[in-house]
């Protein structure tokens, strides 16, 4: 038979096995306390939003780790994700649809209409660099979400009816109903996220962004970061690969909008939501859990969303508390001391003085 040796494992391989081993045992472990009664209520509904922010946070840092783009319009892709998977399942509810295929199609929709708006944005925007960028995806996300604010959709025996206008004015008949209710946003959605779908998506997630760095296209995407001039001079197609990583991100972030869209029975566009703050903060995700690491990402995403629920009970401490953790993190990360001794007990040098061939 022939022999497996682990040492000789390539480095990325290695490092996907343990992202991936990392979420399955954690879901295990979590499905283990739920039905055994040793999970509070309160963390139990922190499931769904502890996937939704760590898909979001490996989309984002698909752009800015391997891009090397900085994006704070990841929110607005969220967003759309979000409405347009709503907007589908709230249509066909009366349908009859099969419940699990309905969400399923939710979620190919949400997907791909990011993904379409990211391709649509990126055309023009991955023309700029550095500040501009970031500048230019933030106003799409505020435009995008102070559009579904001011849009009114419902529906009769005439079909569907648009108006930016006010809901009086869609002329709705007696057998009428709203699907989006302006600043009100989509109500009665079906509560269909759970934590399985949120890890299974993140798995695919991870699957996606592992292949695509890991492939030739990955390398040219990374080229491009490195050195843009250089990349171009030796033929690679600089805006195909720009489009590529940046239409793959933010369909990841659409897939996590789903997710949190079908986990709200109100699905609001407020500033709370889909703003500034909600992109600033999946941005604290990615910079803290370490550019360019999809599972530093996932980590951060989860402390960094339980603490303040964990933390509620000391009050006024609460917030400085999770300020200092952030500042620690901050440090274990980026700190020159801290990069040392992480290196020095590396999973690799563990791997290197404790693993033997097996058969």
């Amino acid at each position: 038979m022939k022999k497996l040796n682990i040492k000789n494992m390539k480095k990325s391989t290695k490092s996907n096995f343990i992202t991936y081993a990392m979420v399955i045992l954690v879901f295990a472990v979590v499905q283990f306390m739920v039905s055994g009664g040793m999970m509070s209520s309160l963390m139990q509904g922190l499931l769904v939003p502890l996937c939704t922010y760590s898909i979001v946070a490996v989309g984002l840092n698909l752009c800015v780790g391997y891009l090397g783009e900085l994006s704070l319009g990841h929110a607005g892709f969220m967003c759309v994700g979000a409405f347009s998977s709503a907007f589908f399942t709230k249509y066909m509810v009366p349908s009859g649809m099969n419940e699990t295929l309905r969400f399923l199609l939710a979620i190919v929709i949400g997907t791909l209409v990011a993904a379409a708006f990211g391709y649509l944005i990126g055309i023009p925007v991955l023309r700029l660099r550095g500040d501009y960028l970031a500048i230019v995806t933030l106003a799409f996300g505020e435009i995008i979400k102070n559009v579904i604010n001011v849009m009114y959709v419902g529906r009769d025996s005439a079909g569907l009816h648009l108006s930016f206008k006010d809901k009086a004015s869609l002329n709705l008949g007696e057998d009428g109903e709203m699907i989006v209710d302006g600043a009100k946003g989509i109500t009665g959605t079906p509560h269909q996220s759970t934590f399985l779908i949120g890890v299974i998506i993140l798995l695919i997630s991870l699957v996606v962004v592992f292949h695509l760095v890991n492939s030739r296209s990955g390398r040219a995407i990374m080229a491009i970061r490195d050195n843009r001039i250089a990349a171009e001079s030796v033929g690679i197609n600089i805006t195909k690969y720009k489009l590529m990583a940046f239409s793959i991100s933010a369909a990841i972030a659409g897939a996590g909008g789903v997710l949190y869209a079908h986990n709200l029975s109100t699905l609001i566009a407020l500033p709370a939501n889909f703003g500034y703050n909600m992109s600033i903060m999946i941005l604290v995700f990615v910079v803290l859990g370490g550019i360019g690491s999809f599972r530093g990402s996932i980590i951060a995403a989860v402390v960094l969303t339980m603490l303040p629920e964990v933390l509620r009970g000391l009050a006024d401490y609460r917030m400085l508390i999770y300020a200092i953790v952030l500042i620690i993190m901050m440090l274990f990360n980026w700190a020159p001391k801290a990069i040392e001794w992480r290196q020095r007990f590396s999973l690799k040098r563990l791997f290197h003085k404790n693993t033997e061939e097996v058969q």
